[in-house]
């Protein structure tokens, strides 16, 4: 029988080498995973693009692809995609762009989450509380918060008036806050004038309305990784590791194994599978897949 313990306590039983194997960053599985990913993005938008038969059906795929893009931003951002960090650095800049989320904003963002997971005072994630009725989970999944919350706070940083608790107090690094907003903010804008100049729809086929159709899917998914998990400083009982097919961990980067995440957040997604071995027999909240995880949340809003 496994004695229940919390994330400190499994930490602190892994022994020398099996943290160095843990930590161990590599290029190779990050490449390839990008290779694949943005591969499909690409040709996704080529064919969008070229109007090859039936290219509506490829925009569900896209928006898919895009929307994902989300776990290569967050995996970047941690700097455990690669070992090579100018790759982890240009990778978060691209993937934040094609999102409209900053990334040097989203690493203190998420890392005060990280620090305060579920804690209802200070986890930023919990500033817009999880859905509890009917209507609360469609406007959630509709991705509507979502694009006016980065519209804002893009509009917010630019003007140099950050004013969220997590953000660094040091003159310098507030510069580069409002210097990251206002490239974006130049580039949307160039990119929006030039497609006008050119009379061209193309980005906004490719690019525009698969990030906005690709939003629900991502909302729901980002719902299970805290959703209904107490409220406590076990990384082991406050995050959700759901068992889901393969294909949904490679385009997720394996962060379906999210208490694991928590638990250890400087372990690649690569060696994710390995912990998840070592820490399932101390995971308090797991799930069988999402749709199972959904069934189960809306059936709590009529009680």
């Amino acid at each position: 029988m496994n004695t229940v313990i919390d994330h400190k306590e499994l930490l602190a039983q892994l022994g020398r080498d099996q943290r160095k194997l843990l930590l161990k960053r590599r290029d190779a599985p990050g490449l390839l995973r990008i290779a694949v990913h943005g591969g499909g993005i690409g040709l996704g938008a080529m064919y969008i693009g070229a109007r090859l038969p039936l290219w509506p059906l490829v925009l569900p795929l896209q928006s898919l692809l895009l929307a994902f893009l989300f776990t290569v931003l967050h995996e970047t951002i941690h700097k455990t995609a690669f070992r090579t960090d100018a790759l982890n650095r240009w990778l978060a800049r691209l993937c934040g762009f094609l999102l409209l989320i900053p990334p040097r904003w989203f690493r203190q963002f998420h890392f005060a989450h990280h620090r305060f997971t579920q804690d209802p005072e200070r986890d930023p994630e919990l500033a817009i509380p999880k859905p509890k009725s009917w209507g609360a989970y469609l406007w959630r999944l509709s991705g509507i918060p979502y694009w006016g919350s980065m519209i804002q706070i893009l509009a917010v940083n630019a003007a140099g008036k950050g004013s969220e608790p997590f953000l660094p107090e040091a003159p310098h690094e507030r510069r580069k806050l409002r210097s990251e907003a206002q490239i974006m903010l130049a580039l949307y804008l160039s990119l929006f004038l030039g497609s006008l100049l050119l009379e061209s729809a193309f980005l906004f086929w490719t690019w525009v309305l698969p990030a906005l159709i690709g939003q629900p899917a991502l909302r729901a998914y980002l719902l299970a990784e805290h959703g209904t998990c107490p409220e406590n400083g076990n990384m082991l009982a406050n995050s959700r590791t759901v068992y889901t097919n393969a294909l949904v961990r490679f385009f997720a980067w394996n962060m379906p194994y999210h208490a694991e995440h928590h638990a250890y957040p400087a372990v690649p997604f690569h060696k994710l599978p390995r912990f998840h071995e070592i820490a399932r027999p101390h995971l308090r909240v797991t799930e069988r897949g999402y749709l199972q995880f959904h069934r189960k949340l809306v059936a709590g809003f009529s009680r």
